[in-house]
C-alpha cells in the first residue's frame, strides 16, 4: 500500500507542476481580452489551486498515520477539503459559462452580467459548505473523504457537465473545435472516476483538471490566429472599401457627366436656335437634364445625412389625399412618356389629415414609382394607397407593382444596398446611382415602418410600404395660396441689424408684402429696451453678427424678460450648412439667411405667424391671414420703368441681374446704392482704424457688414474678399489681414470709383 500511498501524493504533484508550466507558457504567449479567455484564466487558476491544496492534503496522509492525523490535523484538513470542493464548483461552473459565451451572442455582451452571478453562486456555496458535514474515512490505508459537501460538489459536477453536453452537441455540425473539447474532458473525468473506483488510492481528478485546461488552451482563441485573422479581415475590408470607392466615383464620374453634357450641348443649341420653337424644345431637354443632375445630387446628400445622424424626421399635418394624388400626377407623364398603362387608387376611407414626415414620404413613394418606370419597358404600373384605421392611428399600406423585369430571389438582399445596381449589363441604358432603394428603406425605418418586396423574376415587382401615421382631427395647415403668397398688413415686426443699409434693404423687402408696421432698431441693447418697456411685436427680425451683443447673446436675454414669447428669427450671412440648426438649437423659431431670398422669406415668415396664430389667437383661421389681399391690391409696388444707367453696371463687372434677384426691380436697387454710398466711406474708416488696433473682434464685424452689402448690390469680387477677411478675423489670424489688406482695399477703391460715378450721374 506504500506504493498507492505515494503515487496518492505524487499525482497532485505531477498535475501541480504541469499546469505551472501551462500557466507560464500561457502568460508568456500572450492574451487577448475576451469573455471566453477571462474565462480560461478562472479555470486554469482554480485548477492550480486544486492540485496545490489536493498535495497538502496528500502529503500530510503520505506521511502520517490516519489516527494522528484525526488527533493534530483533523480540522485543518477537514478545512482544505471544503476548499477544494468550492474550487470544484468554481471549475465547472466557470466552464458552463464558457459554453454558454461561446455559443450565445447576447450571453458574450452582457458578460459583467454572468460574472456577477456567478460570484453570488460561489458565495452562497461557499455559505453552505460551512454548515454541511466532510468526513475522513480510512480504507485499507487509504484516506478518502465522504459527507454531503463532497455529495453536492458532485451534483453541481454532473448537472454542469449534463447542461454543457446539451449545448454542445446541436454545435458539433458547424466543426468548432472549442465544442469538441467537451468529449475529451468528459472522457477524462469519467476515466478518473473509473479509476478511482478499481484503485481507491488512485485519486486522478487532479490529473484530469489539469488535460481539461491543456485542451482548452489549444481551443481557445489563439492570440497568434486572432491577430492573423483580424490582419486578413481588416486587409479584406479595405480592398472591398477601395473597390467600393473606385466604383462610386467611376459611377458618380458617368452619372453626373451625362445630364451636365446634356446641359451645355442644349444650352449651345438654345443659342443657336433658329425660332423661338426651337429654342423651347432644347431647353426642355435642358430642364429635364437639370432635375436628373439634381436627383442625383440630392440622393448623395439624404444618404450621407441618414448614415451621419443628421437626417432629422420633422412631424407636420398634412392633407393625406393631396399628397398622394400630387405624387400620381407627378409621375404620369414619365409613365405616358414609356407608354406604360399606368393606373392609381387612392382608398375612399384614407383619412382627411394625417400627422407625419410628409416631405419623406413623398420621397420615399416618389423612388418607388420611378424605379418602377425606370425598369418597366412596356406593360404597367400600379400605384395604390389603402389604409386600416384603429382609433387615433391609421396603418398605411402604399404599394406599387409593376410588370418589368422582376429581380432573382439571389438579388433581392442586395436591393436595399447602397450603389447596388442589379444586372448592369442588362442596365446600361437607365440613369441611376443605385442610391433610390437605400435611401428609401432606411428613411421608411427612421419613420418607424417597414418595405415589403414580392417579385418574380421575368413576370415583375411589387413594392409595399408599411407605415403608421397619427390621425390629425384638429388640422391646421398652410393652403397653397398661403404657401405661395405672403401678407404683412397688420403684422407688428422689429428688425434688428447694427448696418442702417441692411435695415433699409430688409424694410423695402417687407414693404413689398405690404409690411406697414416695421420698427428698426441698431443693437441688441436697442431691442432689449423696447421689449423691456413694453413694446410688443409679432416677430423680430434678428441679425447675429453685432458688436458689443451678438443675436444669439440678446436672444438669451430676451428670453430671461418675464413674459416674453415673440418668435425671433435669426437674420444673419452665416449661410452655411448647418447653421439653420444651430440657431435654433440657440433659441430661435427660424433662420433666413442674407442677402434674404424672397421664396425663403415668404416660407419662414408663414411659417413663423402660423405658430404665432396657433398659439395665441386659436380663433382665427389661416385662411383669415390672405382676407385684406384685395384691398391691398391698390397698394401693390409697380415696377418702374427707371432711366438709371443699368448698362454701365454690367460694363463695369456688376453682376445687376443677382442683386435684381434679391431686391426685386431697379428702383429699389438704386434707392439702396444711394443709401450705401452715403455710409460706406465711414464703414471703410472703421475698417481701417480696427486694422491698425489689430481689433480682429470688430473688424470681422464691420467686414461681415462690407460683405453683406456687396452682396445686395452685386459686386460680387468685393463680397468675396470681405468674406475671406470675416473669415479669418475670426480665426483672430491678423497676418492675414494685414498681408492681404492691400488686395481688399484696391477691389473697395474699385467699387466705391463705380458707385460714385453712377450716383453722381443719375443725380444730374
Amino acid at each position: 500500500m506504500m506504493e498507492l500511498e505515494s503515487l496518492e501524493f505524487e499525482l497532485p504533484l505531477i498535475s501541480l507542476i504541469f499546469l505551472l508550466l501551462l500557466l507560464g507558457v500561457y502568460l508568456f504567449k500572450g492574451r487577448i481580452k475576451l469573455p471566453e479567455n477571462k474565462m480560461f484564466n478562472v479555470i486554469l487558476i482554480c485548477s492550480i489551486l486544486e492540485a496545490f491544496f489536493d498535495t497538502v492534503i496528500h502529503f500530510f496522509c503520505s506521511f502520517h498515520s490516519f489516527s494522528y492525523i484525526q488527533n493534530h490535523y483533523y480540522y485543518f484538513i477537514d478545512y482544505l477539503n471544503k476548499i477544494l470542493a468550492l474550487l470544484f464548483v468554481i471549475i465547472f461552473i466557470s466552464y458552463v459559462s464558457y459554453i454558454l459565451i461561446i455559443t450565445y451572442e447576447k450571453i458574450s455582451k452582457n458578460y459583467k452580467k454572468l460574472v456577477i452571478s456567478s460570484i453570488v453562486f460561489y458565495s452562497l456555496m461557499f455559505l453552505i459548505f460551512q454548515f454541511t458535514s466532510i468526513e475522513l474515512i480510512e480504507t485499507n490505508n487509504v484516506t478518502n473523504v465522504r459527507g454531503l459537501t463532497p455529495f453536492i460538489a458532485y451534483f453541481v459536477v454532473g448537472i454542469s457537465l449534463f447542461l454543457v453536453f446539451i449545448i454542445s452537441i446541436p454545435k458539433l455540425k458547424t466543426r468548432d473545435k472549442r465544442y469538441y473539447s467537451v468529449f475529451l474532458i468528459t472522457f477524462f473525468l469519467l476515466l478518473s472516476m473509473g479509476a478511482t473506483l478499481i484503485f481507491p488510492g488512485i485519486i486522478l481528478y487532479d490529473l484530469a483538471l489539469a488535460l481539461m485546461c491543456y485542451v482548452m488552451y489549444f481551443t481557445i482563441e489563439n492570440p497568434d490566429i486572432r491577430l492573423l485573422k483580424q490582419l486578413e479581415v481588416a486587409k479584406d475590408q479595405a480592398e472591398k472599401a477601395n473597390r467600393a470607392k473606385t466604383d462610386f466615383l467611376s459611377s458618380m464620374s458617368h452619372e453626373i457627366r451625362t445630364p451636365l453634357n446634356a446641359i451645355v450641348g442644349f444650352s449651345d443649341c438654345i443659342m443657336e436656335a433658329n425660332d423661338l420653337e426651337e429654342a423651347k424644345a432644347n431647353a426642355k431637354d435642358v430642364i429635364n437634364a437639370s432635375q436628373t443632375l439634381l436627383e442625383i445630387v440630392n440622393g448623395i446628400l439624404d444618404i450621407s445625412k441618414i448614415e451621419a445622424g443628421k437626417l432629422e424626421i420633422v412631424n407636420s399635418s398634412y392633407s393625406a389625399r393631396e399628397v398622394f394624388l400630387e405624387l400620381a400626377k407627378l409621375i404620369t407623364p414619365k409613365m405616358k412618356d414609356k407608354g406604360l398603362d399606368f393606373t392609381y387608387h387612392i382608398a375612399e376611407d384614407l383619412p382627411e389629415y394625417l400627422y407625419g414626415d410628409s416631405a419623406n414620404i413623398k420621397k420615399v413613394v416618389t423612388n418607388l414609382l420611378s424605379n418602377a418606370s425606370k425598369y418597366t419597358e412596356c406593360g404597367f404600373v400600379h400605384y395604390e394607397v389603402n389604409c386600416v384605421t384603429s382609433g387615433d392611428y391609421t396603418k398605411l399600406i402604399i404599394s406599387v407593382e409593376d410588370s418589368g423585369r422582376g429581380i432573382k430571389k439571389e438579388n433581392v438582399e442586395k436591393l436595399f444596398t447602397k450603389f447596388q445596381r442589379l444586372e448592369e449589363d442588362k442596365n446600361t441604358t437607365i440613369e441611376g446611382t443605385g442610391l433610390g432603394l437605400a435611401i428609401t428603406k432606411q428613411l421608411t425605418e427612421l419613420m418607424g415602418g417597414k418595405i415589403i418586396v414580392h417579385t418574380v423574376y421575368g413576370e415583375g415587382s411589387k413594392f409595399s410600404v408599411v407605415l403608421n401615421q397619427k390621425i390629425d382631427r384638429n388640422p391646421r395647415i398652410i393652403t397653397n395660396k398661403l404657401k405661395d403668397t405672403l401678407n404683412l398688413w397688420d403684422v407688428k415686426i422689429l428688425l434688428v441689424d447694427d448696418t442702417s443699409l441692411n435695415l433699409k434693404v430688409a424694410t423695402k423687402i417687407l414693404e413689398k408684402y405690404h409690411a406697414n408696421k416695421i420698427t428698426t432698431c441698431e443693437s441688441g441693447f436697442e431691442c432689449l429696451e423696447r421689449i423691456k418697456n413694453g413694446e410688443e411685436y409679432d416677430v423680430i427680425l434678428l441679425d447675429d453678427m453685432m458688436p458689443k451683443m451678438s443675436g444669439v447673446i440678446t436672444l438669451g436675454k430676451l428670453k430671461e424678460i418675464e413674459g416674453f414669447h415673440t418668435p425671433v428669427v435669426a437674420l444673419t450671412a452665416n449661410a452655411i450648412s448647418g447653421m439653420r440648426e444651430k440657431y435654433i438649437k440657440d433659441g430661435f423659431q427660424d433662420y433666413l439667411a442674407k442677402p434674404i431670398e424672397k421664396e425663403k422669406l415668404v416660407q419662414v415668415m408663414n411659417q413663423v405667424l402660423r405658430r404665432c396664430i396657433t398659439s395665441q389667437m386659436d380663433v382665427v383661421s389661416m385662411e383669415d391671414c390672405s382676407s385684406d389681399n384685395d384691398r391691398l391690391e391698390i397698394e401693390e409696388l409697380e415696377e418702374d420703368s427707371t432711366t438709371y444707367d443699368q448698362k454701365f453696371l454690367e460694363e463695369n463687372g456688376v453682376d445687376v441681374s443677382h442683386a435684381l434677384e434679391l431686391l426685386g426691380d431697379m428702383e429699389m436697387y438704386n434707392m439702396t446704392i444711394h443709401d450705401f454710398y452715403d455710409d460706406v466711406s465711414s464703414k471703410w474708416d472703421k475698417i481701417k482704424e480696427y486694422k491698425e488696433q489689430n481689433n480682429m473682434s470688430d473688424y470681422s464685424i464691420e467686414v461681415h457688414s462690407l460683405k453683406s452689402d456687396c452682396k445686395y448690390l452685386g459686386f460680387m469680387k468685393l463680397a468675396d474678399i470681405s468674406y475671406q477677411h470675416e473669415l479669418k478675423s475670426k480665426e483672430n489670424d491678423s497676418n492675414f489681414i494685414h498681408y492681404h489688406f492691400k488686395e481688399l482695399e484696391e477691389e473697395y477703391l474699385k467699387v466705391y470709383k463705380i458707385v460714385k460715378e453712377y450716383v453722381e450721374h443719375n443725380e444730374k
